[in-house]
């Protein structure tokens, strides 16, 4: 069956409502790296209860239901489905703990091209389930390998910067662990790949990968600490580009470049190898 564009447009996505607690932020904020010095005041901030912060990149794993990928009227092969974007928008800091209700709306479908592929673009509001304050607004876009060709439109609304071809202004580098995605994955993807030995070598990896959204989430943090002074009060926005993936372990570098008032473009790379690309970070001063 094609991917049907108008399906996925008119689809009913039932609410997600979810309630956390301060230990779910230490648990996300642990498998982005912190603690990793547990005598560092910034870092015990977002792990130990006391005057405790939650990461505002949290947003992208609360209230996420994938499940409407897998309903068979939109006709999208789930096996061949990528990561390709993530974007996010801060409206309220997030709460260190409490209760959301999460509604998804499918806002895009682009049709790259017979025999290429389509860009599935779900839109999330998240929202206090007993307040109705609006907390986020998440994007995720996914490319569904093969499905192009259906008639829709070829390109996307959504204009995006160039990434700068200059050096960056600064640069920081932050380890991950060897059991990284092992923690990562407890804040609510548990996906074999990054778990996994045998099946991750039967998608075509050495050895478990490490989550894009972890990812995305280590490059929040560089950004948070270098524009922000670690306060996750000013984080305004932040998108990316999955561009490749990163083995536990691994050392991840964010390149940084300041573009005026609030804003930094990013990438991400591990050595010469370009993870997340075309990032922007939205930032209060």
């Amino acid at each position: 069956m094609p991917l049907d564009p108008d399906a996925l447009l008119n689809m009913r996505i039932d609410p997600v409502r979810r309630r956390y607690d301060w230990r779910d932020s230490a648990l996300y904020a642990l498998g982005l790296g912190y603690g990793a010095d547990p005598v560092d005041e910034v870092q015990l901030r977002f792990v130990s209860e006391r005057d405790q912060q939650a990461m505002p990149t949290m947003v992208n794993v609360l209230g996420h239901d994938g499940a409407w990928m897998k309903r068979p009227e939109t006709g999208i092969d789930y096996t061949k489905v990528v990561h390709g974007e993530q974007a996010m928008q801060i409206r309220t800091p997030l709460p260190v703990s409490g209760e959301i209700i999460a509604q998804t709306h499918i806002d895009e479908v682009v049709d790259k091209g017979e025999g290429k592929g389509a860009l599935v673009t779900a839109r999330r509001e998240i929202r206090d389930a007993e307040t109705n304050v609006h907390y986020a607004t998440v994007r995720m876009t996914i490319f569904c390998r093969g499905a192009g060709g259906f008639g829709g439109a070829g390109a996307g609304t959504r204009q995006r910067k160039a990434q700068p071809t200059d050096l960056p202004e600064t640069s920081t580098t932050l380890a991950t662990r060897p059991e990284q995605a092992l923690i990562y994955r407890l804040s609510g993807d548990y996906n074999m790949l990054h778990a996994d030995p045998e099946t991750a070598r039967m998608a075509g990896f050495d050895r478990p990968i490490l989550h894009g959204l972890a990812t995305f989430g280590i490059a929040g943090r560089a950004l948070m600490d270098r524009f922000c002074c670690a306060d996750g009060a000013r984080v305004r926005g932040l998108e990316g580009r999955f561009s490749a993936p990163v083995y536990p372990g691994e050392a991840i570098t964010i390149d940084m470049w300041p573009q005026g008032a609030g804003q930094a473009a990013f990438r991400a790379r591990v050595e010469d190898r370009e993870v997340l690309s075309n990032g922007q970070f939205d930032f209060s001063e």
